[in-house]
């Protein structure tokens, strides 16, 4: 069973795809689930969840900024309203969710957490592969890391657009993906994305931002 642990929709600024066309086009790329995990809220998952079947499950969550960086939440009830580290975390555990710190050393995007060793029992997982981390080094600092403080590592394909859901994710064989997560019995897999899926999204985003309309581009 595989599932891609990052996922965005058109709730996030810088998506635009429809929850059912995130959904279908996972069925199609053979994945049995898919964590729909948009900037801020939990909308998107919740939308996406009226597209399940017996085969094919959404896991809600959600990628929270704060002054830090930004976490993912998977396996949440509803909405986090904290923005700062620490209080997000406890906000999400109170859930019953799972904290999942995501691209923890891509310098290009700026947007992930530099952890503090001591910090690492506040976390349940890194994000150890990311497709959209252009550097591989970014990934390798994370499984490193990772691996020195005894986290579970997972890895999504942080999707904004339909051709990249799918890129990485988990192999698990049991049906309980969130047992499955925390016990970390998985295996990883993953490729890249292209620069140019960056660069669009960044356009989106500022389109967004200035109020402009934006062009479907794909």
């Amino acid at each position: 069973m595989k599932y891609d642990l990052h996922t965005h929709t058109k709730y996030s600024p810088d998506g635009f795809l429809e929850p059912k066309r995130i959904v279908e086009t996972a069925i199609r790329r053979g994945l049995s689930g898919i964590a729909v995990t948009d900037h801020n809220t939990i909308k998107g998952a919740l939308n996406a969840k009226k597209y399940e079947t017996d085969d094919f499950h959404v896991i809600c969550g959600s990628e929270i900024s704060t002054e830090r960086g930004e976490v993912i939440g998977l396996f949440l009830s509803s909405e986090i309203t904290s923005h700062t580290f620490h209080d997000v975390v406890k906000e999400i555990k109170e859930q019953d969710g799972i904290v999942v710190l995501p691209h923890p050393f891509d310098d290009v995007r700026r947007n992930g957490i530099q952890l503090r060793k001591e910090e690492s029992k506040l976390i349940d997982c890194m994000e150890v592969y990311n497709s959209r981390c252009l550097r591989q080094k970014y990934n390798d600092n994370a499984f490193q890391f990772a691996q020195k403080n005894s986290l579970i590592g997972v890895a999504g394909s942080d999707a904004h657009f339909a051709r990249e859901i799918g890129k990485a994710g988990v192999s698990i064989g049991d049906y309980d993906a969130r047992k499955a997560i925390l016990n970390g019995n998985l295996d990883l897999f993953g490729e890249k994305s292209s620069i140019l899926n960056l660069i669009v999204t960044k356009l989106i985003k500022t389109l967004r931002g200035s109020n402009s309309a934006y062009i479907k581009l794909i």
